[in-house]
């Protein structure tokens, strides 16, 4: 355990085994007398774990005094990372009706591989290689799907089919990709703190197009940041693999649209979807079924016609 679990466990002993648990993912807490954990992909609850609401409350505050966060009844909510890389998200009470809530993402140090991925049915072998195919040739990619559906898992994953000799640049808003490669650039947001200001994955972004990128790889597209990742992708930036949260791969084109709009740019809605359809070329959206995180989608993007205002796409795999 890393000292950020030493300092939490003493106050969530009910829980403990459940933080030294290596197939555990996430641990909800929903106030004192309510716990569930996913396994396995599935979500059940602990039965007859407890926690007293004042020892919930005093762990959440360790926490945020361990990475120089605050949380209190003014300042109720804590969205954290632990040394090892682990989430931790906290609502205090009264923002939180039935108590203090606590949610832990637990970072597994294990990598899927692609082989492993299509032998626990994320995606079919026919897909795998598709998708390997279109990462070596330098086709951007986009995952999509909601949390927890593996979009991470995924693209971590693709990343070994990136030739060894291209340099690649890793920006997340929170480490959480696990990747192995030769010339690989890590770089991480900061959030604003009282002594230092933010330092946004719209300014990393920026800064990456100066660090000799072969590959850009965005951990999630969220915000206005879509709009300078849409500019490398149409300034000879190829081969870009990002996240982004939709319900489905079209889903996506709407989601990155608006992203961009964010930025405040002003420009044309056909410009925008002229520079999306032209920067990516792969669709590949994700959910979970039965337990199980699987590729339901990929659809590749050919043009879009303005006429129309519409995408020309092709669904290359729908489950």
């Amino acid at each position: 355990m890393t000292s950020g679990w030493d300092v939490i466990i003493p106050f969530l002993r009910p829980i403990a085994h459940l933080l030294r648990d290596p197939e555990i993912t996430d641990i909800l807490v929903n106030g004192s007398g309510s716990v569930f954990i996913e396994k396995a992909g599935r979500m059940s609850r602990v039965d007859g774990a407890t926690i007293p609401e004042k020892f919930l409350q005093v762990a959440v505050r360790n926490i945020a005094r361990l990475l120089d966060h605050e949380i209190s009844e003014e300042q109720p909510i804590l969205d954290a990372r632990l040394p090892d890389g682990s989430r931790v998200a906290a609502v205090f009470p009264p923002c939180s009706v039935n108590g203090t809530t606590l949610a832990i993402r637990i970072l597994q140090p294990r990598r899927f591989t692609l082989e492993e991925l299509v032998r626990v049915g994320t995606l079919t072998a026919t897909v795998a290689n598709e998708l390997a195919t279109a990462v070596t040739r330098g086709e951007s990619v986009v995952f999509s799907g909601a949390a927890g559906a593996g979009k991470t898992t995924l693209l971590s994953a693709l990343t070994n089919a990136v030739p060894d000799d291209e340099r690649i640049i890793l920006i997340e808003d929170t480490a959480e990709i696990q990747m192995d490669r030769p010339n690989l650039v890590r770089l991480e947001a900061r959030r604003e703190q009282t002594t230092v200001p933010a330092v946004t994955i719209r300014d990393l972004l920026r800064a990456t197009l100066r660090l000799r990128p072969d590959r850009i790889v965005v951990g999630e597209l969220r915000g206005a940041e879509a709009f300078d990742w849409l500019q490398a992708l149409n300034t000879g930036h190829r081969g870009t693999l990002a996240t982004t949260h939709a319900n489905s791969a079209r889903g996506s084109l709407e989601r990155l649209f608006t992203c961009v709009l964010m930025a405040n740019t002003h420009q044309p809605q056909t410009t925008i979807c002229r520079q999306i359809a032209h920067g990516v070329q792969l669709l590949v959206h994700l959910d979970r079924r039965n337990g199980r995180r699987q590729v339901m989608e990929v659809v590749r993007v050919k043009d879009y016609d303005p006429s129309r205002d519409q995408y020309d796409l092709e669904t290359r795999y729908a489950a």
